[in-house]
């Protein structure tokens, strides 16, 4: 594969003289011939136009962030970078290639996750060409090579790994809903490998729009609930018993009374009612003893 080679040019405003000069020698032989009728100055005449012609076909203008694939009879001569009026041999192809960063809006893509849930994903990329010859030369065209590799690749990273988890599990798993910052990592990188045989340089890509599908959305919603209940509950649950049994031990280690297996397992019923409760616990007085 062919990289890309910087070439440098000749002043433009030295080819705008050269052209300009013979442009105007072949005026003044054109009117020294039409006063003379000495048909021999047709002879100088062209060849002044023709070097006037050739200069002036070969000036071009690079702007600011934008490059010039020089192309001459289907053979690569080099790439033009610097910003200014130059002037090359006429017969040169110059392609013109914009330096400048730019953005794909990707369209929202239904796919299916690594769970195989149906989810709706979108990215925004930042991207410029890197290596005029690859962007000019490798692919077909670069700018719908962008569009269709990024939309592959947003695909195929969705497809490893899942939209969320519900489930507590000591390894550290991946998903696309809690690890933004790791996501958009793993999508620079895959699309950096699929865009670099184009010359293209990935600046920025992340996420723009992740959500279920409008099939299971609702269903997930809930699931999503169900599972914050749960870990609510469970940690509820958790500091009822924490404080049951430092409530126990304080109790025993003060002598503040002395309490039978019974008696403590009625306690540790009414504690857990009164911590676990959603709304607050009715006291009853007990006027008797436990065993009446």
């Amino acid at each position: 594969m062919t990289d890309e080679r910087p070439r440098s040019a000749l002043s433009g405003y030295i080819g705008l003289l050269v052209g300009l000069v013979a442009l105007a020698g072949a005026l003044g032989v054109l009117v020294l011939g039409i006063r003379s009728e000495d048909l021999y100055l047709l002879i100088p005449l062209v060849l002044l136009l023709v070097l006037a012609v050739f200069f002036l076909a070969g000036l071009f203008v690079v702007q600011p962030n934008e490059a010039r694939v020089l192309v001459l009879f289907g053979t690569y001569k080099g790439t033009i970078k610097h910003n200014g009026l130059f002037w090359v041999n006429p017969f040169y192809a110059k392609r013109r290639i914009t330096l400048r960063s730019r953005n794909l809006n990707g369209q929202k893509l239904k796919v299916n996750d690594k769970g195989g849930n149906p989810i709706e994903i979108a990215a925004v990329v930042v991207w410029q060409v890197e290596d005029t010859y690859r962007a000019a030369f490798e692919v077909q065209d670069y700018e719908q090579y962008v569009v269709v590799q990024s939309e592959a690749a947003v695909r195929h990273m969705a497809g490893a790994h899942p939209y969320d988890t519900f489930e507590d599990t000591d390894e550290e798993l991946l998903t696309l809903r809690a690890g933004a910052d790791q996501v958009n990592a793993v999508l620079v990188d895959e699309l950096t490998d699929r865009l670099a045989p184009a010359g293209i340089k990935v600046i920025e890509a992340r996420l723009s729009h992740l959500a279920y599908a409008p099939e299971i959305a609702e269903a997930m919603l809930r699931r999503q609930q169900a599972s914050a209940v749960v870990a609510a509950r469970f940690q509820i649950v958790n500091g009822a018993v924490s404080m049951v049994e430092l409530a126990l031990a304080k109790l025993a280690d003060r002598h503040v009374v002395e309490l039978d297996e019974e008696r403590k397992a009625a306690m540790v019923s009414n504690l857990l009612v009164v911590l676990c409760s959603e709304t607050a616990a009715s006291p009853v007085v007990n006027a008797g003893t436990l065993y009446a």
